[in-house]
């Protein structure tokens, strides 16, 4: 048997009305001082009451006859079973796995400490108990290992690798998606169910923090300084075109190539321009 089967027990109150009737018989034999009767119920009575057992709400019992697995009871209530059985108890309920931040390696080689939180539950109570030794453990241990395969997939970003079209960082539903697809396999094996499965949190080891921020913020100047010098230069060109539209001074290409040069540095400073006023000619 390699696959989870249901067990119909019997009713535990019933067990109960038994065993009241027993003490009820262990009392009159031991009034009557009738030996064998009273020695008979009460090795009948201790045979019986390890067979009680309460199943509650998104619990379970897997129950186990001398290394034979002989079902599983997912009903909850009140029940007696086989005093003989061995009753593994195992939860159904839904659980998260907060991983701590491991470190790993991206795609192209760098440091990055990355965590996940996985939610997950047990839906076959035979592959939990049987299949794997402590499905919990196991759960912990697929994870991460499902984690390190993908970092090792993606680059953090595309800074060195500007092909990447999926990245650890940008590319959130996606990455998720295929780490929530890649435990669900590893973990299939001791019959979890991957309810959900993301990542929660993602950044570059401490080693190489600093030099890769100083990089991003490099990256952010240049950008922003592109960006300045395409707004100057369209500046730049509609002053001279309106200068020359509205016939206010008439320069040559000397003095365009001044003011163009003063322009621009006017625009694209870090600082406010301080300019100097000419009172007198334009040649002076």
């Amino acid at each position: 048997m390699n696959t989870e089967k249901n067990y119909r027990p019997w009713s535990g109150y019933l067990a109960v009305l038994a065993l009241v009737l027993l003490l009820a018989g262990i009392i009159y034999s031991a009034v009557q001082e009738m030996i064998w009767p009273f020695l008979a119920m009460m090795l009948l009575f201790f045979l019986v009451s390890p067979g009680l057992v309460v199943v509650n709400p998104n619990e379970s019992r897997v129950l186990v006859l001398f290394g034979d697995y002989r079902g599983t009871i997912k009903k909850n209530g009140f029940f007696w079973v086989n005093p003989f059985f061995v009753k593994k108890k195992i939860s159904l309920r839904a659980r998260n796995f907060d991983s701590k931040p491991i470190k790993v390696n991206d795609k192209v080689g760098n440091p990055i400490m990355i965590g996940l939180v996985l939610v997950w539950k047990v839906e076959d109570t035979y592959k939990a108990a049987f299949a794997v030794d402590e499905y919990e453990n196991f759960v912990v241990v697929q994870s991460e290992a499902a984690l390190r395969k993908l970092a090792g997939t993606y680059p953090y970003d595309n800074f060195e690798d500007e092909s990447a079209e999926v990245t650890l960082r940008s590319a959130g539903d996606a990455v998720n998606h295929q780490l929530e697809k890649e435990i669900a396999e590893r973990l299939e094996i001791a019959g979890i169910h991957v309810i959900e499965a993301r990542i929660n949190y993602i950044a570059y080891a401490s080693e190489i923090a600093g030099a890769m921020l100083r990089r991003q913020q490099a990256t952010a100047v240049v950008a922003a300084r592109s960006k300045i010098v395409e707004g100057a230069v369209g500046m730049v060109e509609m002053a001279l075109n309106q200068l020359a539209g509205k016939k206010i001074v008439d320069l040559d290409e000397e003095k365009k190539a001044a003011m163009v040069s003063n322009l621009m540095v006017v625009l694209c400073s870090d600082e406010s321009a301080r300019p100097v006023v000419n009172a007198g000619t334009l040649n002076q």
